[in-house]
Formats: C-alpha cells, sequence, structure tokens
C-alpha cells in the first residue's frame, strides 16, 4: 500500500486530448497532484518512474490496451489502484479488466463529478485498515464470511459453493460490507464509500441494492445482510446474527 501524502498523486493515461486535459483540470481543482500519458508505453514508464497513488486508465489506447498496462503492472508487483476509462461496457469486458488487476471503471461518457468521487472512494478504501471484525481477507484479495466468499482480484462471488453473478455495483456493495463484517454501517457511510457520494439524498439507491444482494444470497443459506433500523446495515456470520 502507498503512503498516504497531503495532495494525492494521480496519473492519467488518455490518448483524447480533450478528455485527458478534463479529468487532469477536474482533479486538479480537487487538490490532486496530475500527471498525464497519451499512449500505453509512455503511461508504463510514467508509473514505474513516479508510483502513483492512482491511475485513471484508458482502455483503448493506440499502442498496447489499458488492459495489458494493468496486467504489466501487476505482474511486476505494482499494486497502485486503477480506474478502467472505457466505451466498452459488457459484462466480458468489465471481467477481463478487472480480473487483470483493475479496481472499477468508468464508461464513456461519463460524469467528471462521478469520476472523481470515484477517485476519492477507491483511494479511501485501499487506505483504511482492511477487514472486519468476523471477516478474513487472504493475499488473493478472497474476502470470506461465514460460506460467502469474494475475489477481488477475480471478481467472483460464491455462496455454499455456489457461483453468484454481481452487477458492478453490487460486487462493490457486498465487498464492502464484507470488509466491514460483523459492523453496523449507515446509509451515508455506503454512499460514500460505495458510490462515493458525500450526501445521504440518494439513500434509497442503498436499500435498492441491498435488496438485489438479499435476492441472490438469500436462497442459498440464512440471511447475512441485517437491517438495523433508524441506522443501516450489517453482514455478520449466522452464529452472531
Amino acid at each position: 500500500m502507498r503512503e498516504t501524502a497531503t495532495r494525492s498523486h494521480v496519473l492519467v493515461i488518455d490518448d483524447e486530448p480533450n478528455i485527458r486535459d478534463l479529468v487532469q483540470a477536474a482533479l486538479r481543482f480537487h487538490g490532486f497532484s496530475v500527471d498525464t500519458a497519451e499512449t500505453g508505453e509512455a503511461g508504463l514508464a510514467m508509473a514505474r518512474e513516479q508510483r502513483p497513488d492512482l491511475i485513471v486508465l484508458d482502455v483503448l489506447l493506440p499502442d498496447v490496451s489499458g488492459f495489458e498496462v494493468c496486467r504489466q503492472l501487476r505482474d511486476s508487483g505494482d499494486e497502485v489502484p486503477v480506474i478502467y476509462l472505457t466505451a466498452r461496457d459488457t459484462p466480458s469486458d468489465t471481467v477481463t479488466g478487472l480480473s487483470l488487476g483493475g479496481d472499477d471503471y468508468v464508461t464513456k461518457p461519463f460524469s467528471v463529478e462521478a469520476l472523481v468521487a470515484r477517485v476519492h472512494a477507491l483511494l479511501r478504501r485501499t487506505r483504511r485498515d482492511e477487514g472486519g471484525a468476523d471477516s478474513d481477507r487472504n493475499e488473493q484479495g478472497m474476502l470470506r464470511v461465514d460460506d460467502l466468499e469474494l475475489n477481488e482480484r477475480t471478481w467472483t462471488v460464491r455462496r455454499a459453493g455456489v457461483p453468484i453473478e454481481l452487477s458492478p455495483t453490487e460486487f462493490r456493495l457486498l465487498a464492502y460490507l464484507m470488509s466491514n463484517a460483523g459492523q453496523v454501517l449507515t446509509r451515508a457511510q455506503l454512499l460514500e464509500n460505495v458510490w462515493g457520494w458525500d450526501y445521504a439524498g440518494q439513500s434509497q439507491i442503498v436499500e435498492t441494492y441491498v435488496s438485489y444482494l438479499r435476492r441472490k444470497l438469500d436462497p442459498l443459506g440464512p440471511a447475512l445482510i441485517h437491517t438495523q433500523r433508524g441506522v443501516g446495515y450489517a453482514l455478520r456470520n449466522r452464529d452472531s446474527s
């Protein structure tokens, strides 16, 4: 994990000048130190030299793909958080990119404000202490609570050995709940850390996605996600329910 700095350093790798300049300006406005590259090879060289805190990485680059850039970083042992910028939002492309070591993705066209929020949220996630009272995360990025397993590297979820298909948002929500297993998390905490929003005006979206998760998890065993009325939600082992 990279050390926390007063100004986090973000590297933006994108071959489209208008997008590159827009993202750079937005991130600098929000207090980040930003450098840019327009090719994958140039971005790799800058990443290795500068050791940024986070990389915003276009998938479709003129020389090597963003997926290949991320793969080479991971193969060299570099665990810098990576957010993909991609016009390809099919489930197979998402799984490919994330299984190669990416941490999040934003689909073009995108809101600059949403991208900045994702950057803030991902940096917070990577800097907080890993794991909760009842959770277990191993070196391969596997989270386990009871009979539920989530692999952050391969973007897969299983309960009682049965694979469960989740959308990217469902996956991020479940990963955050599992990382903080045993703790009651407020709707505001979930909004900030999963969606990157710093306000609670859209708290109904949390309830909606919790219901989506329950529909997929509960048929395979006892309920693990519990509601703390008027506060939020907690994911707990069945023995501590």
